[in-house]
């Protein structure tokens, strides 16, 4: 410190800041929101703080000082005990018969107008058409007469009688059992269906974990607006550990195998992915390459999973870019 310049000295308390919240942050998959609602706030940070931090090490790197230790070891530290933020390599490999899993959050195929474009609905079937999935797992879907797919076999659940708002899901394979695990307090929900493939029944969840409701057009960081904003999120992920709880009680009752997908709404930094992706395989993790961004925001986020069990081979994950809702939709090709 004492051959620093004084910016070089306030740089590097800005650095052991960022290096000491990153740090923090890796103990996050442990501590549940209802205990520490504030910790599940800050585990959407850690891609940033990740950057943040890359940034110090190539600066510092750049500059020769050895001040460059502190954030190389912090993420020395994340890139073996924490989920990777980028992918260098990917699996290209691929069977005929492997299974193709989408996930994609609608954002209701643009019902409400939250883009100008009218087409958007089409735009979504095309693609859908274009990847032929063959089990296709929707969130925020809404029933409308603009959407066609051809599919022989669906479950959709809407939340409730009055409203076509909901989750569902397509497959090209018989659906023998299906049900809802009917969220209470929320527009939420999760759903399950099993379908039989070859002799195998599987079992393949849909979740869709509480929204956070953010508007940035109307809620700023006032020191009144963001007190309030605080308190919203921590009841918001109070609710996403309860849910998270409902449905790990629904899912230790069956023991084939299974697919868990959705919007959860969380990062992967959570004590929410840690809890639900325990004992399986996450397709970006095996197959995916990059951020494997998934929510339409100006850094990094992954907030929608396809989960497997851990005796399912994922031979392909895919992100798409398609700007037609505020998610991106991901696939994985998956077999056993």
């Amino acid at each position: 410190m004492k051959k620093l310049s004084l910016i070089g000295k306030i740089l590097y308390l800005l650095n052991s800041l960022f290096a000491a919240l990153l740090l923090l942050c890796y103990l996050l998959p442990y501590i549940s929101p209802k205990t520490i609602p504030l910790s599940a706030i800050l585990s959407l940070s850690v891609p940033l703080l990740l950057i943040i931090n890359l940034a110090f090490v190539i600066y510092w790197l750049f500059k020769l000082k050895k001040q460059v230790i502190l954030s190389s070891i912090i993420l020395c530290i994340g890139w073996f005990f924490t989920n990777p933020l980028y992918k260098l390599t990917e699996s290209k490999s691929s069977l005929n018969d492997d299974l193709k899993v989408m996930s994609y959050n609608v954002r209701s195929f643009n019902h409400w107008k939250s883009v100008d474009d009218e087409n958007i609905a089409q735009k979504i079937s095309n693609f859908i058409s274009d990847k032929s999935p063959d089990i296709l797992l929707f969130q925020e879907y809404y029933t409308s007469e603009k959407i066609s797919l051809e599919y022989p076999y669906k479950y959709i659940k809407t939340k409730n009688e009055n409203t076509n708002f909901g989750l569902a899901i397509y497959s090209k394979f018989p659906i023998i059992n299906q049900g809802s695990l009917d969220l209470k307090n929320t527009s939420n929900n999760i759903i399950f269906v099993d379908i039989i493939r070859k002799k195998d029944t599987i079992r393949v969840y849909n979740l869709h974990l509480q929204s956070l409701q953010l508007n940035t057009n109307k809620e700023n960081f006032g020191q009144d607006n963001s007190e309030k904003l605080i308190a919203k999120l921590k009841e918001r992920f109070k609710k996403q550990a309860e849910q998270t709880n409902v449905f790990l009680v629904h899912e230790k009752k069956w023991k084939g195998k299974k697919i868990v997908a959705g919007d959860f709404n969380n990062t992967s930094y959570s004590w929410v992915y840690s809890q639900i992706s325990e004992n399986k395989k996450d397709a970006f993790i095996e197959a995916g390459k990059g951020f494997g961004k998934t929510f339409n925001y100006w850094f990094p986020m992954r907030i929608d999973f396809i989960l497997t069990d851990n005796n399912a081979i994922v031979n392909k994950f895919s992100s798409y870019s398609e700007k037609n809702s505020d998610h991106f939709p991901i696939l994985a090709r998956i077999n056993w």
